[in-house]
């Protein structure tokens, strides 16, 4: 049984103040960590605060984005082997927004993916296709390309425990939301995607969030899809009590 997975991508909002109080309202409302796992992946800047208010609570952490090197001359950039060093959990990587703002590739991704699995982090790794690629019907197999460039030359082992969110471009902060049967049937594509790349085995043990656009109102019938494993939230999850009711939607 895969563990249902909710992660809130706040993007570039809040501080460490803000980041410090939205901890302290939500942990000790999370549900067991076997149940649904409950992950807030912060800006850079709030990642100390974020570590330090989480301790010996349910919440996981999570890191935005990081480079696929180590340490060295790439100013701006966070490091994945220090991310590690500090006791993240996650890192998303090909979000939507980096590839079309900065302008990342799917080896850029690739490259990410090999970066935090050699520092023991868990990549959270992110497709999705836009509005004219959905309406020309290349979604099924845009996103399955996706997916093989990102996940080229990781092992089985490897691919079992990441986690692939299929983020539709068209639903991500415009209040529009992909239909559970739409999300549904890239998801059920992603997963077949990594069977034919792996095994059956390897595709069952891996989780599949969706995004776009997920909230209190509609988590329940997106959780209720077989491919369905988890989402990947943004702005619902910048609010300790929608949060709660995301990661309580079994109750």
């Amino acid at each position: 049984m895969r563990t249902p997975i909710i992660a809130g991508n706040w993007k570039m909002n809040q501080n460490p103040e803000e980041t410090t109080a939205f901890v302290n309202a939500v942990k000790d409302q999370l549900p067991a960590s076997d149940k649904v796992e409950a992950v807030i992946a912060a800006p850079a800047v709030d990642l100390s605060a974020l570590l330090a208010s989480a301790k010996g609570s349910n919440l996981k952490t999570s890191a935005e984005n990081a480079y696929f090197e180590d340490a060295g001359a790439f100013t701006g950039e966070t490091s994945p082997k220090v991310l590690k060093e500090m006791g993240i959990d996650y890192t998303i990587i090909g979000h939507s927004e980096r590839r079309q703002y900065f302008h990342e590739t799917d080896e850029d991704i690739n490259k990410k993916a090999k970066a935090l699995f050699n520092n023991g982090i868990t990549p959270i790794i992110c497709c999705g296709e836009t509005l004219e690629q959905r309406e020309a019907g290349e979604t099924n197999n845009w996103v399955s390309g996706q997916v093989k460039a990102a996940l080229e030359g990781l092992s089985a082992d490897q691919v079992s425990s990441l986690v692939i969110a299929y983020e539709p471009i068209w639903a991500i902060g415009t209040g529009k939301t992909a239909s559970s049967e739409q999300a549904q049937e890239v998801c059920q594509v992603i997963r077949e995607t990594v069977k034919g790349l792996y095994n059956e085995q390897t595709a069952e043990n891996v989780r599949i969030q969706y995004g776009g656009s997920v909230k209190p109102a509609n988590v329940k019938e997106l959780m209720a899809k077989p491919d369905i494993d988890g989402g990947l939230v943004g702005g619902a999850s910048l609010d300790p009590e929608s949060f709660l009711a995301l990661v309580n939607y079994q109750d």
